[in-house]
Protein backbone atom coordinates (compact mmCIF):
# COMPACT_ATOMS: atom_id res chain seq x y z
CA UNK A 1 0.00 0.00 0.00
CA UNK A 2 3.14 2.53 0.56
CA UNK A 3 4.52 1.95 -3.12
CA UNK A 4 0.78 2.21 -4.08
CA UNK A 5 0.43 5.90 -2.16
CA UNK A 6 4.26 6.58 -4.12
CA UNK A 7 3.14 5.71 -7.12
CA UNK A 8 -0.11 7.71 -7.10
CA UNK A 9 1.91 10.53 -5.74
CA UNK A 10 4.69 10.29 -8.61
CA UNK A 11 1.97 10.27 -11.65
CA UNK A 12 0.32 13.52 -10.35
CA UNK A 13 3.93 14.88 -10.54
CA UNK A 14 4.82 12.98 -13.47
CA UNK A 15 1.60 13.92 -15.46
CA UNK A 16 1.70 17.65 -15.55
CA UNK A 17 5.42 18.25 -15.20
CA UNK A 18 6.20 18.46 -19.19
CA UNK A 19 3.20 20.48 -19.90
CA UNK A 20 4.38 23.20 -17.01
CA UNK A 21 6.87 23.33 -19.06
CA UNK A 22 5.18 24.55 -21.70
CA UNK A 23 3.26 27.13 -20.46
CA UNK A 24 6.10 28.38 -18.65
CA UNK A 25 8.71 28.75 -21.95
CA UNK A 26 7.52 31.31 -25.01
CA UNK A 27 7.84 28.41 -28.47
CA UNK A 28 11.26 29.54 -29.52
CA UNK A 29 12.45 28.57 -26.08
CA UNK A 30 10.70 25.82 -25.51
CA UNK A 31 14.22 23.27 -26.52
CA UNK A 32 15.84 25.64 -23.80
CA UNK A 33 13.01 24.90 -21.41
CA UNK A 34 13.08 21.38 -21.40
CA UNK A 35 16.64 21.11 -21.63
CA UNK A 36 16.42 23.00 -18.39
CA UNK A 37 13.89 20.07 -16.97
CA UNK A 38 16.00 17.36 -18.02
CA UNK A 39 19.22 18.82 -16.25
CA UNK A 40 16.87 18.99 -13.27
CA UNK A 41 16.11 15.67 -13.20
CA UNK A 42 19.44 14.60 -14.08
CA UNK A 43 21.43 15.82 -11.39
CA UNK A 44 18.73 14.27 -8.97
CA UNK A 45 19.26 11.15 -10.70
CA UNK A 46 23.20 11.42 -10.06
CA UNK A 47 23.15 12.61 -6.50
CA UNK A 48 20.30 9.81 -5.50
CA UNK A 49 22.69 6.76 -6.07
CA UNK A 50 25.78 8.88 -4.23
CA UNK A 51 23.42 9.88 -1.30
CA UNK A 52 21.69 6.58 -1.56
CA UNK A 53 25.05 4.84 -1.20
CA UNK A 54 26.11 6.79 1.75
CA UNK A 55 22.99 6.41 3.94
CA UNK A 56 23.64 3.18 3.30
CA UNK A 57 27.28 3.18 4.74
CA UNK A 58 25.83 5.04 7.72
CA UNK A 59 22.70 4.05 8.83
CA UNK A 60 19.39 1.32 7.55
CA UNK A 61 17.68 1.13 4.41
CA UNK A 62 14.33 2.62 5.94
CA UNK A 63 16.37 6.18 6.18
CA UNK A 64 16.34 6.11 2.27
CA UNK A 65 12.39 6.78 2.91
CA UNK A 66 12.64 9.06 5.71
CA UNK A 67 14.92 11.42 3.79
CA UNK A 68 12.18 12.34 1.29
CA UNK A 69 10.12 13.54 3.28
CA UNK A 70 11.64 17.27 4.19
CA UNK A 71 12.41 17.30 0.15
CA UNK A 72 8.85 16.73 -0.47
CA UNK A 73 7.78 19.39 1.84
CA UNK A 74 9.66 22.25 0.47
CA UNK A 75 8.41 21.08 -2.90
CA UNK A 76 5.14 21.37 -1.71
CA UNK A 77 5.94 25.25 -0.86
CA UNK A 78 7.95 25.78 -3.58
CA UNK A 79 5.23 24.85 -6.03
CA UNK A 80 2.39 26.80 -4.73
CA UNK A 81 4.14 29.62 -4.43
CA UNK A 82 5.68 29.57 -8.02
CA UNK A 83 3.65 27.05 -10.00
CA UNK A 84 1.49 28.63 -13.43
CA UNK A 85 -1.78 29.16 -12.82
CA UNK A 86 -3.35 26.97 -16.01
CA UNK A 87 -6.44 26.96 -17.86
CA UNK A 88 -8.84 23.78 -16.30
CA UNK A 89 -10.99 20.92 -17.81
CA UNK A 90 -14.65 21.71 -17.86
CA UNK A 91 -15.36 17.84 -18.55
CA UNK A 92 -14.85 15.26 -15.72
CA UNK A 93 -12.40 12.63 -15.10
CA UNK A 94 -12.67 9.30 -16.64
CA UNK A 95 -12.09 6.84 -14.07
CA UNK A 96 -13.13 3.84 -16.08
CA UNK A 97 -10.40 4.75 -18.66
CA UNK A 98 -7.84 5.36 -15.95
CA UNK A 99 -9.00 1.82 -14.19
CA UNK A 100 -8.29 0.35 -17.48
CA UNK A 101 -5.72 1.61 -18.60
CA UNK A 102 -3.50 0.75 -15.29
CA UNK A 103 -4.97 -2.35 -15.37
CA UNK A 104 -3.63 -3.19 -18.74
CA UNK A 105 0.11 -2.05 -18.51
CA UNK A 106 -0.50 -3.79 -14.58
CA UNK A 107 -1.14 -6.96 -16.01
CA UNK A 108 1.71 -6.47 -18.47
CA UNK A 109 4.24 -6.20 -16.37
CA UNK A 110 3.26 -8.52 -14.13
CA UNK A 111 2.98 -11.31 -16.51
CA UNK A 112 6.44 -10.14 -17.61
CA UNK A 113 7.22 -10.75 -14.21
CA UNK A 114 5.76 -14.26 -13.56
CA UNK A 115 7.77 -15.21 -15.82
CA UNK A 116 10.74 -14.28 -14.94
CA UNK A 117 9.49 -15.90 -11.27
CA UNK A 118 9.54 -19.10 -13.29
CA UNK A 119 5.37 -19.04 -12.72
CA UNK A 120 3.32 -21.58 -14.51
CA UNK A 121 2.79 -20.58 -18.00
CA UNK A 122 -0.77 -21.12 -17.70
CA UNK A 123 -0.90 -17.91 -15.29
CA UNK A 124 1.33 -15.87 -17.40
CA UNK A 125 -0.80 -16.14 -20.37
CA UNK A 126 -3.74 -15.34 -18.18
CA UNK A 127 -1.94 -12.23 -16.75
CA UNK A 128 -0.48 -11.17 -20.35
CA UNK A 129 -3.99 -12.21 -22.64
CA UNK A 130 -5.62 -10.14 -19.83
CA UNK A 131 -3.63 -6.95 -20.54
CA UNK A 132 -4.28 -7.52 -23.96
CA UNK A 133 -8.03 -7.84 -23.37
CA UNK A 134 -8.53 -4.45 -21.54
CA UNK A 135 -5.76 -2.56 -24.08
CA UNK A 136 -8.60 -3.67 -26.95
CA UNK A 137 -11.32 -2.83 -24.72
CA UNK A 138 -9.86 0.52 -23.65
CA UNK A 139 -8.74 1.62 -26.89
CA UNK A 140 -12.48 1.29 -28.34
CA UNK A 141 -13.78 3.21 -25.61
CA UNK A 142 -11.14 6.01 -25.74
CA UNK A 143 -12.39 5.95 -29.46
CA UNK A 144 -15.06 8.35 -29.40
CA UNK A 145 -14.31 9.80 -25.76
CA UNK A 146 -14.51 13.78 -25.70
CA UNK A 147 -11.75 13.42 -23.22
CA UNK A 148 -9.53 10.46 -23.34
CA UNK A 149 -7.34 9.40 -20.88
CA UNK A 150 -5.73 7.71 -23.60
CA UNK A 151 -5.30 10.30 -26.16
CA UNK A 152 -6.11 7.83 -29.41
CA UNK A 153 -6.34 10.96 -32.22
CA UNK A 154 -2.83 12.18 -30.73
CA UNK A 155 -1.28 8.87 -31.87
CA UNK A 156 -2.80 9.58 -35.86
CA UNK A 157 -0.51 11.83 -35.59
CA UNK A 158 3.19 9.92 -37.12
CA UNK A 159 5.54 12.47 -35.48
CA UNK A 160 3.76 12.30 -32.29
CA UNK A 161 3.29 8.56 -32.35
CA UNK A 162 6.83 7.69 -33.41
CA UNK A 163 8.58 10.19 -30.96
CA UNK A 164 5.69 7.96 -28.10
CA UNK A 165 7.81 4.83 -29.35
CA UNK A 166 11.17 5.94 -28.94
CA UNK A 167 11.02 7.08 -25.72
CA UNK A 168 9.75 3.80 -24.53
CA UNK A 169 12.49 2.37 -25.71
CA UNK A 170 15.25 4.23 -25.05
CA UNK A 171 13.79 4.02 -21.25
CA UNK A 172 13.82 0.32 -21.64
CA UNK A 173 17.22 0.62 -22.21
CA UNK A 174 17.68 2.81 -18.62
CA UNK A 175 15.26 -0.13 -16.88
CA UNK A 176 17.45 -3.06 -18.24
CA UNK A 177 20.64 -1.36 -17.20
CA UNK A 178 19.55 0.21 -13.90
CA UNK A 179 18.40 -3.14 -12.93
CA UNK A 180 21.08 -5.48 -13.90
CA UNK A 181 23.78 -3.86 -13.53
CA UNK A 182 23.88 -3.80 -9.70
CA UNK A 183 23.54 -6.87 -9.54
CA UNK A 184 26.24 -7.24 -11.62
CA UNK A 185 28.74 -4.97 -9.72
CA UNK A 186 28.08 -6.44 -6.25
CA UNK A 187 27.24 -9.90 -7.24
CA UNK A 188 29.70 -11.05 -9.60
CA UNK A 189 32.20 -8.10 -9.50
CA UNK A 190 32.29 -8.02 -5.46
CA UNK A 191 31.76 -4.32 -5.41
CA UNK A 192 30.29 -2.71 -2.14
CA UNK A 193 27.43 -0.65 -2.00
CA UNK A 194 28.88 2.79 -1.83
CA UNK A 195 31.29 1.30 -5.25
CA UNK A 196 27.84 0.30 -6.92
CA UNK A 197 26.36 3.63 -6.11
CA UNK A 198 29.59 5.77 -7.68
CA UNK A 199 29.23 3.45 -10.73
CA UNK A 200 26.34 4.27 -11.04
CA UNK A 201 26.77 7.87 -11.41
CA UNK A 202 28.56 8.80 -14.25
CA UNK A 203 25.62 7.97 -16.64
CA UNK A 204 23.20 10.46 -15.13
CA UNK A 205 25.81 12.83 -14.10
CA UNK A 206 26.80 12.94 -18.36
CA UNK A 207 23.15 13.19 -18.98
CA UNK A 208 23.03 16.79 -17.07
CA UNK A 209 25.95 17.46 -18.61
CA UNK A 210 24.35 16.94 -22.39
CA UNK A 211 20.53 17.95 -21.58
CA UNK A 212 21.56 21.87 -21.96
CA UNK A 213 23.37 21.16 -25.19
CA UNK A 214 20.85 18.74 -26.52
CA UNK A 215 18.14 21.64 -25.87
CA UNK A 216 20.17 24.37 -27.82
CA UNK A 217 20.69 22.02 -30.70
CA UNK A 218 16.81 20.94 -31.11
CA UNK A 219 16.04 24.51 -31.70
CA UNK A 220 17.76 24.16 -35.13
CA UNK A 221 18.06 20.13 -36.13
CA UNK A 222 15.38 18.10 -36.15
CA UNK A 223 14.41 15.46 -33.56
CA UNK A 224 14.56 12.33 -35.81
CA UNK A 225 18.55 13.08 -36.65
CA UNK A 226 19.30 14.09 -32.78
CA UNK A 227 17.42 11.38 -31.06
CA UNK A 228 18.39 9.03 -34.02
CA UNK A 229 22.24 10.12 -33.11
CA UNK A 230 21.70 9.84 -29.31
CA UNK A 231 20.28 6.69 -29.68
CA UNK A 232 22.63 4.77 -31.46
CA UNK A 233 25.38 6.09 -28.96
CA UNK A 234 23.47 4.52 -26.41
CA UNK A 235 23.21 1.12 -27.87
CA UNK A 236 26.99 1.12 -28.45
CA UNK A 237 27.21 2.28 -24.93
CA UNK A 238 25.17 -1.13 -24.09
CA UNK A 239 26.99 -3.24 -26.32
CA UNK A 240 30.55 -1.98 -24.74
CA UNK A 241 29.16 -2.69 -20.78
CA UNK A 242 28.03 -6.49 -22.08
CA UNK A 243 31.60 -7.09 -23.19
CA UNK A 244 33.35 -5.89 -19.90
CA UNK A 245 36.52 -8.10 -19.32
CA UNK A 246 35.97 -10.32 -16.05
CA UNK A 247 38.21 -8.18 -14.04
CA UNK A 248 37.65 -4.18 -15.58
CA UNK A 249 39.14 -1.52 -14.18
CA UNK A 250 37.27 1.46 -12.29
CA UNK A 251 38.16 3.43 -15.53
CA UNK A 252 36.53 0.64 -17.89
CA UNK A 253 33.47 0.83 -16.33
CA UNK A 254 33.37 4.53 -16.12
CA UNK A 255 33.80 5.44 -19.70
CA UNK A 256 31.41 2.76 -21.10
CA UNK A 257 28.51 3.89 -18.66
CA UNK A 258 29.53 7.71 -19.77
CA UNK A 259 28.72 6.85 -22.79
CA UNK A 260 25.47 5.71 -22.44
CA UNK A 261 24.79 8.86 -20.27
CA UNK A 262 26.16 10.95 -23.72
CA UNK A 263 23.47 8.88 -25.84
CA UNK A 264 20.36 9.31 -23.29
CA UNK A 265 21.32 12.59 -22.52
CA UNK A 266 21.38 14.12 -25.99
CA UNK A 267 18.34 11.76 -27.28
CA UNK A 268 16.39 12.84 -24.17
CA UNK A 269 15.18 16.69 -24.57
CA UNK A 270 14.77 16.84 -28.58
CA UNK A 271 12.60 13.48 -28.60
CA UNK A 272 10.29 15.15 -25.38
CA UNK A 273 10.10 18.65 -27.20
CA UNK A 274 9.36 16.70 -30.58
CA UNK A 275 6.25 14.85 -28.59
CA UNK A 276 5.11 18.36 -26.96
CA UNK A 277 5.09 20.24 -29.57
CA UNK A 278 3.35 17.77 -31.81
CA UNK A 279 0.24 17.85 -30.00
CA UNK A 280 -2.21 21.01 -30.26
CA UNK A 281 -1.22 23.41 -26.88
CA UNK A 282 -4.93 23.19 -25.49
CA UNK A 283 -3.88 19.46 -25.58
CA UNK A 284 -0.54 19.60 -23.57
CA UNK A 285 -1.98 17.89 -20.49
CA UNK A 286 -2.49 14.87 -22.52
CA UNK A 287 1.25 14.74 -24.19
CA UNK A 288 2.72 15.38 -21.02
CA UNK A 289 0.81 12.41 -19.76
CA UNK A 290 1.90 9.94 -22.62
CA UNK A 291 5.40 11.12 -21.83
CA UNK A 292 4.90 10.11 -18.16
CA UNK A 293 3.76 7.11 -19.26
CA UNK A 294 6.35 6.53 -22.10
CA UNK A 295 8.62 7.24 -19.43
CA UNK A 296 7.18 4.61 -16.84
CA UNK A 297 6.08 1.93 -19.42
CA UNK A 298 9.94 1.59 -20.94
CA UNK A 299 11.50 1.68 -17.17
CA UNK A 300 9.28 -1.14 -15.42
CA UNK A 301 9.24 -2.99 -19.06
CA UNK A 302 12.99 -3.16 -18.84
CA UNK A 303 12.65 -3.84 -15.22
CA UNK A 304 10.22 -7.08 -15.57
CA UNK A 305 13.12 -7.90 -18.42
CA UNK A 306 15.77 -7.39 -16.46
CA UNK A 307 14.40 -10.14 -13.85
CA UNK A 308 13.36 -12.09 -16.79
CA UNK A 309 17.12 -12.69 -17.95
CA UNK A 310 18.45 -13.17 -14.93
CA UNK A 311 15.43 -15.91 -14.54
CA UNK A 312 16.52 -17.64 -17.76
CA UNK A 313 20.54 -16.81 -17.55
CA UNK A 314 21.37 -16.64 -14.00
CA UNK A 315 24.64 -15.23 -13.24
CA UNK A 316 24.92 -14.66 -16.25
CA UNK A 317 21.40 -12.43 -16.63
CA UNK A 318 23.32 -9.19 -16.21
CA UNK A 319 25.34 -9.04 -19.20
CA UNK A 320 22.27 -11.06 -21.61
CA UNK A 321 19.82 -7.84 -19.82
CA UNK A 322 22.81 -5.43 -21.50
CA UNK A 323 22.35 -7.30 -25.01
CA UNK A 324 18.59 -6.85 -24.89
CA UNK A 325 18.90 -3.15 -23.71
CA UNK A 326 21.21 -2.43 -27.11
CA UNK A 327 18.91 -4.52 -29.38
CA UNK A 328 15.80 -1.79 -27.98
CA UNK A 329 18.19 0.72 -28.44
CA UNK A 330 18.79 0.43 -32.25
CA UNK A 331 14.94 -0.54 -32.74
CA UNK A 332 14.99 2.92 -30.76
CA UNK A 333 17.62 4.64 -33.60
CA UNK A 334 15.15 3.32 -36.23
CA UNK A 335 12.27 4.83 -35.00
CA UNK A 336 14.13 8.05 -34.50
CA UNK A 337 15.01 8.46 -37.98
CA UNK A 338 11.70 7.69 -39.47
CA UNK A 339 10.72 10.84 -38.17
CA UNK A 340 12.20 12.40 -40.85
CA UNK A 341 9.82 11.04 -43.63
CA UNK A 342 6.86 11.83 -41.25
CA UNK A 343 4.23 13.89 -43.40
CA UNK A 344 4.30 17.95 -41.84
CA UNK A 345 1.00 18.38 -42.44
CA UNK A 346 -0.12 15.41 -39.52
CA UNK A 347 2.61 16.82 -37.55
CA UNK A 348 2.04 20.58 -36.99
CA UNK A 349 0.72 22.26 -34.38
CA UNK A 350 -0.53 25.52 -33.70
CA UNK A 351 2.49 26.77 -31.32
CA UNK A 352 3.44 30.06 -30.67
Amino acid sequence: MARVLQGLGASGIMSVNTALVRFVYPGRLQGRGFGHNALVVATAFTLGPTIASGILAIGPWSWLFAINIPFGLVAIVIGLKTLPRTPRATHAFDFPGAVLAAGCLGLLILGIGSAAHHARAGLVLIELASAVLLGWILIRRQADHPAPVLPIDLFRRPLFALSTATAVCSFAVQGLAFVSLPFYFEDILGRSQVETGFFMTPWPLVVAMMAPIAGRLSNRYPAGILGGLGLALLGVGMALLAMLPASPHVADIVWRMAICGCGFGFFQVPNMKALMSSAPAGRSGSASGIVATARLTGQTSGAALAALCFGLAGREGATAALVLGAAFAAVGCVMSSLRLIATPASCSSSEP
